[in-house]
C-alpha cells in the first residue's frame, strides 16, 4: 500500500512501516497522530486520486521523537564595508512511523 500525504506545506510518499521526519507538529512522543490530508492511495488492485483530497482516507502515524536538526551556519559578508553577520539556525522536526493507511 502506498499513499501521498500533505503536511507542513510539503507532500510525502509513504508506506506502512516507514519512518520519516516532517515539520514539527504539536504531539507528545509515543502518541498516535492521524493525517487527514491524503492526496493519493495506491494498492496492487486499486488506485484512488483525490481532487485535491480523498474523503474518508486517513493515515495513522506514531510519533517517535521530537527534535531539532543539526545547526546550519549562515554567514553574510560584504567586502570593503567591514560588514559580517553570522547567524545559526536549527529547524525543529517530528519523526513519525507510519502505522496504517485506510481509505
Amino acid at each position: 500500500m502506498l499513499a501521498v500525504i500533505k503536511t507542513g506545506g510539503k507532500q510525502y510518499v509513504i508506506a506502512p512501516g516507514q519512518k520519516l521526519k516532517i515539520e514539527k507538529i504539536d504531539v507528545q512522543e509515543g502518541d498516535v497522530f492521524v493525517f487527514d490530508q491524503v492526496l493519493l492511495i495506491a494498492d496492487s488492485e486499486k488506485f484512488e486520486v483525490g481532487m485535491p483530497m480523498l474523503k474518508d482516507a486517513k493515515v495513522e502515524a506514531k510519533v517517535i521523537k521530537q527534535g531539532r536538526a543539526p545547526k546550519l551556519i549562515i554567514l553574510k559578508y560584504h567586502s570593503k564595508t567591514r560588514h559580517r553577520k553570522k547567524i545559526g539556525h536549527r529547524q525543529p522536526f517530528t519523526e513519525v512511523e507510519i502505522i496504517k493507511v485506510t481509505s
